[in-house]
């Protein structure tokens, strides 16, 4: 009987050790969700995208971060990325809309001289709960109507 107690418990310390492990991969799964093709890190949109750029310089410090539920993106006075939680993602002719959890009051950053105010929380677009996302190529997209980011973005290379 000790045994058995035992080989459940250790049973059960496995299964919640990994789980937390076993997440991310399936975040990052590409079946079943619109937003497929933008899974990953991308560049640009801040300021004009490079035109050459390392994995390595890339990855160091994304301006956007497309998982299957979140959305994170890179602020100019902040240094921590605004998470974003997905809501819905719907596909359109050209591209994804997504639609965002309400951004909370504590969430929200002040707007910095010039900037928009829903920096810290939005992407500077008509509603901050609300992106879309124009795809370009399959390694370039843009926010259009979103003057936080005037630029368009391009996809992290691998290696």
């Amino acid at each position: 009987m000790r045994i058995r107690s035992v080989l459940i418990a250790t049973l059960i310390a496995v299964a919640t050790l990994s789980a937390p492990w076993s997440i991310p991969g399936r975040a990052q799964s590409s079946t079943g969700v619109p937003q497929a093709f933008l899974l990953g890190s991308w560049t640009g949109g801040l300021f004009p995208p490079p035109g050459m750029v390392s994995a390595e310089q890339c990855l160091m410090q994304p301006t956007v971060i497309f998982t299957r539920d979140l959305v994170l993106r890179a602020s100019l006075i902040d240094q921590f990325y605004v998470q974003r939680l997905i809501e819905t993602a719907r596909g359109t002719g050209n591209g994804i809309e997504f639609r965002f959890s309400a951004a909370t009051a504590a969430a929200a950053a002040p707007a910095a001289p010039g900037l928009g105010a829903s920096v810290g929380t939005g992407f500077g677009c008509g509603d901050p709960d609300v992106l879309h996302v124009q795809r370009i190529s399959p390694n370039e997209v843009r926010f259009p109507g979103c003057r936080d980011f005037p630029f368009p973005l391009i996809r992290c290379p691998a290696s």
